[in-house]
């Protein structure tokens, strides 16, 4: 029996990809654009999985309610614009495309492309173990991409966007800048090709790691205990990182599926129970604007960073 996934993608692939790859002479695409429609149905998947798992704890024990959600609604469009059009793209057919053209450079030179189990051989026949090896080396990797975006004046001008969220939920995980997420895909794209990740396993990495980063930003007050919060990162963890600091208090727990890498290097911070999130150094509209006007007073933020100080930035930044 076939996969309800593989029909359902190739039933669009045939009814509505194949015409418009005809149309417009891109016919040489049929076979990645079928993967990623594939992958599509997966994110379209995963957001209904995050929905049935998120929105019953919000509504258990919500940390805080609000009379109105309208910015919520917008981190809504975010989640769906990624995680159906543009996860897809990214982690399946640029990653793909990248593979390829990586691999066959070094083999026309002789050298065999990177991959863990030719580092490791002992992980050959091990699959299980070895897509686990990649989600923690690929978390690793985030941990550092998003601790140093907190460093640069520039990248928290973008990233403050993501942190500028006064009723933080599990749509909050998307609420992004789009040059943001453009540093982010290179960076995970690249450690991806450094550690030889299959290009279809890619996409399934993604998504399962985002997975856990929307549950970690839920607006729930639910912790996983002494031991679990250092095990996996939890809402209440998370949620610390969201908090609005004060001055001199420092921000902490960058990781975002695993603490290990808190833990190790010295940010985690599990005493912080249920703050109030957001950015008050920020303007207004990147908080409940609109999306367009979401990027764009995050693109005037950025602007700003390369031509003057600002006391507050320095301030959140410097941590």
């Amino acid at each position: 029996m076939r996969d309800p996934f593989d029909l359902a993608a190739g039933w669009l692939q045939e009814h509505a990809i194949i015409p418009i790859l005809y149309r417009f002479g891109l016919m040489n695409w049929e076979d990645v654009s079928s993967n990623y429609v594939l992958f599509a149905l997966y994110g379209a998947a995963q957001v209904a999985v995050t929905f049935a798992v998120c929105m019953p704890l919000e509504r258990w024990r919500p940390v805080e309610r609000w009379p109105n959600q309208d910015s919520v609604w917008v981190d809504m469009l975010y989640t769906i614009l990624s995680r159906v059009g543009v996860l897809p793209l990214v982690t399946y057919v640029l990653f793909y495309g990248a593979q390829v053209r990586v691999s066959g450079w070094m083999t026309d030179r002789g050298w065999v492309p990177p991959t863990l189990e030719g580092w490791f051989p002992f992980l050959l026949g091990m699959p299980i173990l070895t897509f686990f090896l990649y989600a923690v080396i690929l978390d690793f990797a985030e941990y550092w991409r998003h601790r140093l975006s907190h460093q640069f004046r520039w990248w928290w001008a973008l990233h403050s966007l993501h942190h500028a969220q006064r009723q933080m939920t599990f749509w909050s995980d998307d609420r992004n800048h789009f040059l943001d997420d453009l540093i982010s895909f290179v960076w995970f794209g690249v450690i991806a090709l450094l550690i030889g990740v299959p290009p279809m396993q890619f996409p399934v990495l993604v998504l399962m790691l985002r997975f856990l980063e929307s549950l970690s930003h839920a607006n729930v007050r639910i912790s996983f205990g002494w031991l679990g919060e250092r095990l996996l990162i939890s809402p209440r963890f998370h949620r610390a990182h969201h908090g609005i600091l004060a001055a001199g208090e420092r921000s902490c727990n960058y990781g975002a599926v695993l603490p290990w890498w808190d833990m190790m290097f010295g940010t985690a911070d599990f005493s912080r129970s249920y703050v109030q999130t957001g950015d008050p150094s920020g303007e207004e509209a990147l908080a409940t604007g609109t999306y367009l006007q979401q990027q764009w007073a995050g693109l005037r933020r950025f602007a700003r960073s390369f031509l003057r100080r600002s006391g507050t930035h320095s301030v959140r930044m410097g941590h």
